[in-house]
C-alpha cells in the first residue's frame, strides 16, 4: 500500500520545515564608525570569556575604567579611514559572501550571514533560518584555523540560542580548514596572482596572522600551530624560488606575552636589515578588515617605509573573489553531504 499525504485540519497553523540553511559567520565590527558604536562593539568583544580570559572581577574595571574610556575614540579614527559607502567593509564583504554562495548553491539551501559581535546577530540569523523552514542548518565560521576565541565562541553563541529554542534544528559546524587542499589552492592561486600583478618583485612575502597571547598556546589551543602549518603549505604551494616567506602575528593587545615574532617589529626590522621590497598577506583572514585595510595596508606600509623600505605592498584576502568563492562552496558543499 502506497502511504497517502492527508490534508491538514483547517485550524492547522502553516508550518515551513524540510529545507536546509546555511549561517556563514565571521567576528564583528561596530555599526558606525564613532566612538560610540565602536565603544558598544568593544564593549561585547572585550567581555567574552573566552577573548579575554582574565577573571571578570580583575577584568571588569580595567575594561570599563580605562579601556572603554580611551580605545574607542583612537579606534573609531582607524574604521573612519577604512569604512566605504557599503559600511564596514569586513560587514559588506560577509554580506556579499552569503550572496555570491546563495547564488552558487541554488534554491534547495538557504544562505544568511551574522556576526559573532554586533549585528546582524547570530541568534537572530539562527532563528530567521528556522522561521524559512530550515530544519538543518550549517554553522560556518569562517576562520580557517581553529582558535577559543573565534571558532569556539561562534558555537557558544549558537548554543545559546539553541537553548531558548523549543524546536531546534539540527547543526552542523564547518570544521577549521588550514590545511585543507581547496584552501591552500585557493590562497596560492589568488596570491600568486596578485603577486604577479605588482609592478615589483617582492624580497620577502610577510604571511602575517592575527596574534593571540601566548598562554593561549601553552593551554592547548591548537591556533599557533595551524597558522604555522598553513604558512607552510603555502609557501610550498607558491613555490617561489628567490621569494623569501616569513611568518608574523599581529595586532598584539594589553601587557601579555603574544606570539611571536610580532608583524609591526618585523617590518622595521627588515626595512633596517635592508630588506626594500616587500609584500605582506593575511592567510587567517577570509576577508578584509581593520586589521588588513588599517593595520597593514596603512600603518604597515607607514613603519616599513620609514624604517628605509622602498616598495610595499599589502595583498588582498580572498573575500567574495571567484577563487575564494570556488573554495568555499566546496568546503560548505562537503560538510552538506547526506543532507543535499
Amino acid at each position: 500500500m502506497t502511504w497517502q499525504p492527508q490534508s491538514l485540519p483547517a485550524e492547522h497553523p502553516p508550518v515551513k520545515s524540510g529545507s536546509i540553511g546555511v549561517l556563514l559567520v565571521n567576528l564583528g565590527t561596530p555599526d558606525a564608525p564613532d566612538a560610540r558604536s565602536v565603544k558598544r562593539y568593544l564593549a561585547e568583544f572585550l567581555s567574552d570569556r573566552r577573548v579575554v580570559e582574565i577573571p571578570p572581577l580583575v577584568w571588569q574595571p580595567i575594561l570599563r575604567g580605562i579601556i572603554l574610556n580611551t580605545r574607542p575614540k583612537k579606534s573609531a579614527h582607524a574604521y573612519s579611514q577604512v569604512w566605504t559607502e557599503r559600511g564596514s567593509p569586513l560587514a559588506a564583504i560577509t554580506a556579499e559572501q552569503a550572496s555570491a554562495l546563495q547564488a552558487r548553491l541554488g534554491e534547495a539551501v538557504r544562505v544568511r550571514h551574522a556576526m559573532r559581535y554586533g549585528r546582524p546577530s547570530i541568534g537572530d540569523e539562527l532563528q530567521a533560518l528556522m522561521d524559512e523552514g530550515c530544519e538543518r542548518i550549517l554553522l560556518a565560521p569562517l576562520y580557517p584555523q581553529y582558535s577559543g576565541a573565534t571558532t569556539a565562541t561562534v558555537v557558544d553563541k549558537a548554543a545559546d540560542k539553541l537553548r531558548a529554542m523549543r524546536w531546534q534544528p539540527a547543526l552542523r559546524i564547518l570544521p577549521p580548514y588550514h590545511d585543507d587542499p581547496l584552501h591552500i589552492d585557493a590562497l596560492a592561486t589568488d596570491l600568486g596572482a596578485q603577486l604577479d600583478a605588482l609592478d615589483f618583485v617582492p624580497e620577502v612575502l610577510l604571511l602575517s596572522f592575527h596574534g593571540m597571547p601566548e598562554r593561549t598556546l601553552h593551554l592547548g589551543d591548537p591556533y599557533h600551530c595551524q597558522c604555522r602549518k598553513t604558512a607552510r603549505l603555502l609557501e610550498a604551494a607558491l613555490s617561489r624560488p628567490g621569494l623569501r616567506v616569513v611568518t608574523t602575528f599581529q595586532s598584539r593587545f594589553g601587557r601579555a606575552k603574544w606570539l611571536e615574532p610580532a608583524t609591526d617589529d618585523t617590518l622595521e626590522a627588515e626595512a633596517r636589515a635592508g630588506t626594500r621590497r616587500l609584500a605582506v598577506a593575511a592567510p587567517g583572514f577570509s576577508a578584509d578588515c581593520l586589521e588588513t585595510l588599517e593595520e597593514l595596508a596603512i600603518r604597515g606600509r607607514e613603519q616599513f617605509v620609514e624604517a628605509g623600505g622602498t616598495h610595499y605592498a599589502a595583498l588582498a584576502c580572498l573575500n567574495a573573489g571567484e577563487v575564494g568563492m570556488t573554495m568555499l562552496e566546496g568546503l560548505v558543499r562537503r560538510e552538506l553531504a547526506g543532507w543535499l
